[in-house]
């Protein structure tokens, strides 16, 4: 693993508002990244849409957290093009060893995973890494189940650095970089 993918100065920062991504036209190679435009779910704006509300209701899938970390980041690296590396596994794998990186998988009625997302809690913040899913609507489900645990468990702040249209369907919107680091700042007081 890359020297600087250490679990200190992962946790240093994103306490920062700073994330890494791997380049996979680089040869992997980390970058830093603190965008001018920071993707939130305020947590009390989450959307459920009606169709969602019906799947949440039928017990068609089982939310479970921390039972299978690797492989919730291993399914979200499965695209044409991703960020998350080898490097970027073993880092997070650390990180959720030590208690600071979290997943959520969602499972359905046969146990098989059927989607989840991870990230990062520090402080009363969490940051969201990457979520997928292999069946409709398993992804969501674990961003609700997300934000209910956070609800209740004091979290402040969900960042998910950047905005996507999904995301906005889930009531995800835009701020300054001004704007999430005072948010930031608040959700890391003690």
């Amino acid at each position: 693993m890359s020297d600087v993918l250490t679990p200190e100065a992962l946790l240093f920062a994103y306490s920062i508002g700073v994330f890494p991504m791997a380049d996979p036209d680089n040869n992997n190679e980390i970058g830093w990244y603190e965008p001018e435009v920071r993707g939130i779910i305020p947590l009390d704006g989450l959307n459920i849409s009606k169709s969602l509300q019906q799947v949440l209701r039928s017990g068609k899938y089982e939310v479970t957290i921390n039972t299978d970390f690797e492989q919730v980041m291993r399914h979200c690296a499965q695209r044409s093009t991703t960020w998350i590396s080898e490097d970027i596994i073993a880092a997070y794998t650390e990180l959720h060893r030590m208690g600071y990186a979290y997943s959520f998988e969602t499972r359905d009625m046969q146990g098989n995973l059927a989607g989840g997302l991870y990230g990062v809690a520090l402080g009363r913040a969490f940051f969201g890494e990457s979520m997928f899913h292999v069946q409709r609507d398993a992804g969501k489900v674990a961003l609700v189940a997300l934000v209910n645990w956070m609800n209740r468990h004091g979290f402040e702040l969900l960042d998910t650095q950047y905005y996507t249209e999904h995301l906005g369907s889930m009531g995800c919107v835009e701020i300054t970089r001004d704007e999430y680091k005072h948010l930031l700042m608040q959700a890391l007081k003690t």
